[in-house]
């Protein structure tokens, strides 16, 4: 496993069982929360425990500090770059964890305060009820850096009406609380202020029942009204634009739009595409689109493949470029390569999407009595170390 910015002893995820309810703080409030292979070690553990817990009914989930989780630990990704496979286990077990997130048998409430960006909003969007403020900050900026829509993303993002989701995809575009109630992404708006008094409402509860928990929520929640600017008031040219069937011309119908009165909010976006890592738009394209025909596991077993090929540098080396340049220099200037979408062959990106063998694929459980084997420990990735 690559080395980690974790001081021992440090509890990076707490878990607190009130009666029937129970408590997971995301404890890493430094590092704005992000996701390292203890944290997904633990998440799997207490979801698990509590999913069999009879007494347990209702699961809430909060970040510790500003932010609720900013995704995925990039520098531990970044310093197992020259060791062989060095984060195999933590991604196969984030993507197995998903799986879980996503069908989990007792209620979830996701308390979303501050950042909630990549695989840190994998973790709010698939729940029950997820609350949202007026601080939450939503994004899945992975494509920029040379990687791709991960954490099921590319599942739920395909399907968003119309083409939001290729737009929120390839651009990282920022959603605020009003947008992601609006968009669907998120149940419930609720003040900032008011976000303890609710969590102590849920708690008092002591129950799992929805209906109850959806009252409780809906005390403290008010209306969303998109602020005038929202990008999701700018729909019609999203959908127009995001249709087409390559990133190239996705630009060029953007560029054709942004020469009209009142487009001058598509410059930056155009700006930030034209940044971005083309092999990782070209990639995060196909990966959405494939999504809209896929069911939940099998977007889940594609982004494996996906992750641990762009890991692998199995076509471009433009994630440790990307990931250099934001988070280690942060110079900002990354020199991608290749470097422009037409020289990123489609034969080369086809290699990416390319099935494992079978026991190599993550192992989702297709039966419920089964329902949280297919754990990394056995699979032949443990067994042959």
């Amino acid at each position: 496993m690559a080395q980690e910015a974790v001081i021992p002893n440090e509890e990076v995820v707490l878990g607190e069982e009130l009666d029937h309810v129970r408590l997971i703080t995301l404890n890493r409030p430094r590092q704005l929360n992000v996701i390292s292979s203890k944290v997904v070690s633990l998440l799997a553990d207490y979801l698990e425990r509590w999913e069999k817990d009879n007494k347990a009914e209702l699961i809430i989930i909060k970040g510790a500090g500003r932010a609720f989780s900013a995704g995925g630990d990039l520098k531990m990704f970044y310093d197992g770059r020259n060791s062989k496979d060095s984060c195999l286990e933590v991604v196969y077990r984030m993507y197995w964890l998903c799986y879980h997130i996503h069908t989990y048998k007792k209620t979830q409430v996701a308390l979303v305060h501050g950042i909630s960006m990549g695989g840190g909003a994998s973790l709010m969007v698939p729940m029950k009820f997820s609350v949202v403020t007026e601080k939450t900050v939503f994004s899945t900026p992975e494509a920029s850096i040379g990687f791709h829509t991960d954490c099921g993303f590319s599942y739920i993002h395909s399907h968003l009406p119309g083409h939001l989701g290729e737009y929120l995809a390839l651009t990282g575009a920022r959603l605020n609380g009003k947008e992601l109630v609006a968009a669907g992404l998120a149940t419930h708006f609720v003040p900032s202020e008011k976000l303890p008094e609710l969590e102590k409402r849920l708690i008092s509860l002591n129950s799992g029942d929805k209906n109850a928990v959806k009252s409780a929520i809906e005390e403290f929640s008010v209306e969303v009204q998109l602020d005038e600017d929202s990008v999701l008031n700018k729909k019609s040219i999203i959908d127009e634009c995001f249709s087409k069937d390559s990133v190239a011309e996705i630009i060029k119908s953007l560029e054709a739009e942004a020469s009209k009165e009142g487009n001058g909010w598509i410059g930056a976006v155009l700006k930030g595409l034209k940044r971005s890592s083309p092999t990782g738009l070209k990639i995060t394209l196909r990966s959405i689109r494939d999504g809209r025909k896929q069911t939940l596991p099998e977007s889940l077993k594609k982004e494996f493949r996906l992750t641990m090929n762009i890991l692998r540098a199995s076509i471009s080396e433009d994630v440790y470029e990307g990931i250099r340049a934001l988070t280690i220099d942060k110079d900002n200037a990354p020199k991608w390569d290749p470097p422009s979408l037409d020289k990123v062959e489609d034969e080369k990106v086809d290699l990416v999407f390319q099935s494992f063998k079978e026991d190599l694929e993550v192992q989702i459980p297709e039966k419920e009595e089964s329902r949280w084997h297919g754990k990394y420990e056995t699979t032949p990735y443990a067994t042959s170390k």
